[in-house]
């Protein structure tokens, strides 16, 4: 029983390695000092983060693929309204050959509170 425990807490708190998480202010701090790649894959379709370049469903990232750039490496910025939406659109990304993917860790809603900017 206290393996099986284990396994599956160990599970929960494990990061892929296909993505980075990024806090509120690193993003924003980004934004302004270049051009970045900013995709909101929350459904249903939310209100923006100022300055997001792509809508796409998380569930439908294979379905938009041509709207991704067509360099695999360049930075990609993946948020939702919470965090798990932007890791399964990161997972999908990843599949697709991407590897350079960030997700916005507690995503629009930590936005909100930090007070920052949405369309």
């Amino acid at each position: 029983m206290l393996a099986l425990i284990l396994v599956l807490s160990g599970c929960m708190f494990q990061k892929p390695d296909y993505v980075k998480s990024i806090t509120p202010a690193q993003l924003n701090q980004l934004m302004h000092t270049g051009d970045i790649f900013l995709v909101d894959v929350h459904t249903p379709e939310q209100q923006h983060i100022k300055g997001t370049d792509l809508f796409v469903p998380y569930n439908e990232i294979e379905k938009y693929k041509d709207k991704f750039p067509t360099d695999k490496n360049t930075p990609i910025y993946l948020y939702c309204e919470g965090g798990p939406m932007g890791n399964a659109a990161a997972r999908s990304l990843h599949e697709l050959g991407y590897s350079n993917l960030s997700n916005l860790e507690g995503g629009a809603n930590a936005w909100r509170k930090a007070g920052l900017e949405f369309e």
